[in-house]
């Protein structure tokens, strides 16, 4: 690690770093000349030269780095980095006790004091994902805390900084003994299969975890389900578990049969009995009006960027017109899963989304419930874009 240099910081941005907003943004440093190695440790001064706080050079699709302390006689070293572990692993001692759930989150990014990484557990094993060089200069610090204070079977990895943040093709293991894969973890009762050597996506989103209880225990029974970008069918699954007459699960990746088709068996439920399709969505949409398909639950969780052959989704621009093809292809009082990860915009935005697709569809509708994200995903008010979950479920009247 090289020693600490000191970066200029606008006096806008310092104000906004003084009150705790923690990502460093480009606009903000004045000397940008300095930033030369990656994992830096950066003295921030404001344009008089006041100290405001100690942030590491980490370049990531956000920013430059990330404010981890506003105390000058910080040492960031290994210690600093287990006292942060420790404290976001007390948080979490009740959720190691559940046996109903045993996937969650250990440590979020800047929700837990150090932005760029996190940590998830899964059963027994442990993964990292780095988000920029400069946090993975770190990595002896994370994996050397996490020795001491977690027992697993093994540690994995993620890079998520190659060009453009795309996620590096390696292999991801780290330490401990390698798993034999799928691990099956446990999610309110519910089996997952879960995949950390076979790239970027392990088999299931663990911030979605109360929406798929809710919808199990509230809303799947008797109902016609159709859940698109499907993925591995985890809302499919839970669907399923609640009593829904019929699920179709739509997915443009090949990949997401299989996963599914593997999720429901692991559940004891009759895949064959369910539909499983592999195609673009708005394709589906298309047959599914021709076909005169109609749903009584739709849960729609896109990714905030998708491309097909020909359509390429952007949350921000496009999200009102999913909506639309979907109240086209559902029953009076159906309700719908509106849900998104872009953090691009707030939740009150997205209901205006929500409202002028159901305004230019003449139809009227009713706000039932909301939901960010769970507990284990901690996140801080001085950082609005780190609370990136929005779902909405909404009954068509």
């Amino acid at each position: 690690m090289s020693k600490e240099i000191k970066l200029k910081i606008t006096d806008q941005g310092a104000n906004k770093y003084r009150k705790g907003y923690p990502l460093l943004r480009k606009d903000a440093i004045v000397n940008r000349q300095e930033l030369q190695v990656e994992g830096t440790i950066m003295k921030l001064v404001d344009e008089r030269g006041q100290f405001i706080g100690k942030a590491y050079y980490g370049k990531q699709n956000k920013g430059y780095g990330w404010v981890v302390t506003r105390n000058e006689a910080k040492v960031i070293n290994g210690e600093f980095f287990n006292k942060k572990l420790k404290k976001a692993l007390k948080d979490r001692e009740h959720l190691f006790k559940d046996t109903e759930t045993t996937a969650f989150r250990i440590f979020n990014g800047e929700g837990d004091g150090i932005g760029g990484f996190t940590v998830d557990y899964f059963a027994g094993y442990l993964l990292v994902n780095w988000y920029s060089e400069g946090i993975y200069s770190f990595r002896n610090y994370v994996i050397e805390s996490l020795k001491r204070n977690v027992e697993f079977n093994a540690i994995y990895q993620k890079k998520r900084f190659g060009k453009q943040g795309q996620y590096i093709e390696e292999d991801e293991f780290v330490v401990g003994e390698r798993g034999e894969f799928p691990i099956i973890v446990k999610e309110n009762g519910v089996n997952f299969a879960v995949y950390l050597n076979e790239g970027a996506m392990v088999g299931i989103f663990l911030d979605q975890r109360a929406v798929r209880k809710t919808i199990r225990d509230q809303y799947a029974d008797g109902k016609n389900v159709l859940n698109m970008f499907s993925y591995t069918g985890a809302f499919s699954v839970y669907a399923a578990l609640g009593g829904a007459a019929h699920t179709t699960s739509v997915d443009l990746a090949n990949r997401s049969y299989g996963k599914t088709v593997e999720n429901f068996s692991l559940n004891d439920i009759d895949y064959e009995a369910q539909d499983i399709i592999v195609d673009d969505v708005f394709k589906y949409f298309k047959y599914a009006k021709r076909k005169g398909k109609s749903f009584d639950l739709v849960i729609l969780d896109p990714p905030s960027f998708a491309r097909s052959k020909k359509f390429t989704f952007r949350a921000e621009k496009d999200y009102t017109n999913l909506l639309k093809e979907t109240i086209a292809i559902t029953e009076k009082k159906a309700v719908i899963v509106a849900s998104t990860n872009c953090s691009k915009f707030n939740m009150k935005r997205f209901k205006t989304f929500i409202a002028k697709a159901f305004k230019e569809s003449s139809v009227k509708y009713k706000l039932l419930e909301e939901y960010s994200l769970p507990e284990d995903y901690k996140t801080i008010p001085e950082f609005k874009e780190g609370d990136y979950l929005k779902v909405v479920f909404i009954k068509k009247l």
